[in-house]
Order: C-alpha cells, then sequence, then structure tokens
C-alpha cells in the first residue's frame, strides 16, 4: 500500500498529477496509521458498514474484520496515529437504517468529543445489485425517498462534513441529493478488477456492486455546469495544512469559503484546459465568468483573475 501510494505521487502526465491520495483500507494499528500519514494520504476513510454489533458479526464470522470493536474504533487509532481528516459510513440495506443513521451520528459526536475532530466526510452507500447479493432479498433496503431524507438530517446534523455519493446511485437521485446537501460525488467509477484498463464487459463478475451512474467524468462535469454547480477539483487545504481541527474552525465559522470559492474556479479551469470536451469548456467558462465577481474580498478576486489568465496561458497549480 506504501509504495503504490509512492507511486501515484510520483506520476506527472502532461500538466496533470494525483496531488491527493484518499485511502480506504481495513482497520489497522496506530503503527500502520502513522506509516500511512508519514506517506502523505489525505483522507483516512472506512466504512462501518453496521453498527448493530450482531449483524456485523453474523456478516463477518471469520477474518480480521470479525473484531467489531477494532473495527469500530478504527478512527479513535488513525487519529491517534497523527491522520487529521478521517471519513465514515454506513450501507444501508444491512440493518434498520433508522439505527444505522443514529450510529453514524453518534460515531461524528465521539470523535468530536474524544479527538476534538469530526468526520471530514460522510458517505451514504446503499445495497447495490452484485454477483452474489440481490437487493429484493434485504428487507431492510431503503426507497429513493428514506434515502433522500438521510442525506437531509445528515447535512443538518453534521453541517461542516463533507457528504459523499457514489455512482451506486443513478443520476436521477445523485441530482436530487446534490439539492439537499451531498458536496462530493464521483464519475467515470469501475468496481471491477482492471475496470480502468479494459471496458468491463456484462459477463465480468468481478464487479465490486454494480454501477448505476455509467456516465464519463467529462459528461459528469458537463451535467454539474448545466445543474449551475461549480464543480471543484481543489486539493488546497489538504496541502497547505488546513487540516483536521485547523479545518473545521474554518468550515464552522463559515470563513472557508474565503479559500473554497477561488479554488474551485482554479482547479475547474485546469480540468477545461486541459481535459474538457468543447461543449464542457464553453459552459465551465461561463461558469467562471458569472462567479467571479461573488468573489467578495477584492484583493482575492484580483489574484484569482492573474491566476486564471496564467493558467490560459500555460502554467499550474495555483491555490489559496
Amino acid at each position: 500500500m506504501l509504495e503504490s501510494i509512492k507511486t501515484i505521487y510520483s506520476i506527472k502526465h502532461k500538466n496533470g498529477a494525483i496531488r491527493r491520495v484518499n485511502v480506504n483500507i481495513a482497520a489497522t494499528t496506530v503503527e500502520n496509521y502513522r506509516k500511512l500519514k508519514e506517506a502523505g494520504i489525505g483522507t483516512y476513510i472506512l466504512f462501518q458498514e453496521t453498527y448493530n454489533k450482531k449483524m456485523y458479526e453474523e456478516l463477518h464470522p471469520t477474518g480480521p474484520k470479525h473484531d467489531y470493536a477494532y473495527h469500530t474504533e478504527a478512527m479513535d487509532r488513525a487519529m491517534e496515529g497523527e491522520i487529521d481528516d478521517v471519513g465514515i459510513g454506513v450501507l444501508f440495506g444491512l440493518n434498520m437504517y433508522r439505527y444505522d443513521f443514529v450510529g453514524l451520528l453518534m460515531h461524528a459526536e465521539h470523535l468530536e468529543a474524544a479527538m476534538g475532530v469530526g468526520p471530514h466526510t460522510i458517505s451514504v452507500p446503499r445495497i447495490r445489485p452484485a454477483d452474489d447479493i440481490d437487493p429484493e432479498n434485504f428487507t431492510n433496503a431503503i426507497s429513493d425517498d428514506i434515502f433522500a431524507k438521510i442525506v437531509t438530517v445528515l447535512r443538518i446534523a453534521v453541517p461542516y462534513t463533507g457528504m459523499i455519493v457514489s455512482t451506486r446511485e443513478s443520476k436521477k437521485t445523485r441530482e436530487r441529493v446534490l439539492q439537499l446537501g451531498v458536496s462530493q460525488i464521483s464519475g467515470g467509477s469501475r468496481t471491477s478488477v482492471g475496470g480502468y484498463v479494459e471496458p468491463e464487459a456484462e459477463e465480468d463478475n468481478s464487479a465490486q456492486f454494480d454501477v448505476s451512474d455509467t456516465r464519463t467524468l467529462d459528461e459528469v462535469v458537463n451535467w454539474l455546469l448545466s445543474l449551475g454547480y461549480i464543480p471543484s477539483f481543489c486539493t488546497a487545504c489538504y496541502r497547505e495544512g488546513r487540516t483536521g481541527d485547523r479545518f473545521m474552525s474554518l468550515v464552522k465559522s463559515g470563513q472557508i469559503a474565503n479559500c473554497c470559492q477561488p479554488n474551485a474556479l482554479m482547479t475547474l479551469k485546469e480540468y477545461l484546459e486541459d481535459y474538457a470536451s468543447a461543449d464542457t469548456k464553453a459552459k465551465g467558462e461561463a461558469v467562471i465568468a458569472r462567479e467571479i465577481p461573488r468573489i467578495t474580498n477584492a484583493k482575492v478576486r484580483a489574484i484569482a483573475m492573474e491566476h486564471l489568465a496564467e493558467l490560459k496561458d500555460g502554467k499550474r497549480d495555483f491555490r489559496f
């Protein structure tokens, strides 16, 4: 894992590079979390799957994930290992959603109380069809309306967290929950072995789960622009050391907007220059032109405009 992280950070392709590696691996020791921190990871993510101890142990009868307490306390050890940002989540549909939802909120509350920093992100995946899974066999599966309610109440209860919805969900569902507080989505995801190298074949049964939103990244960016959002590829806070309690203080006070807005526009500009289709670029430039006057700090606005011009000329990686 450490070698993979080092390799990812070392790769430069034309104007592109991976600037932040988030890691989702099984619960481990404080010592290993320190190694991940030293490797320069961004957020450490681990889903609880379900907070119901009995059901959790039934779903993991053997192996390293069997120990419920060890798994549940992983985020405490990660923070003891000096990882500032952690991401939590449950797999809705395994257990009664109300129980797991309250467990999620209690976990966030615990991290705030014990470690001084709540979860950087919360993910809300639902059971999806897979090689050996039919969601209809899960009596706790949740409807689209309940899913939307979960997102809404989470946003109210944990206003500082980033909320993630993956390509498990359809375009229609993702559009609905974007309006309710979701702040991070994926695009162009593959869940099968080698899926990013070769197109996924219908008979391929190596996929972790079925993907509902199969659009390319450019199609997703185009769609977000059409909806009036600013697709942001920003990694500035992580690279400027605004993590953990430093990040949370800015988020909770609302001051993070002074960094987010210009950084979002500059990273969008990078994407438009290097990767976007002609239609996406046109829509993106229109959004940037619309949003620049909305930067309230005159000095920040002037610097952002200067950097946007430099990005057009081929320079890269500006950030506030």
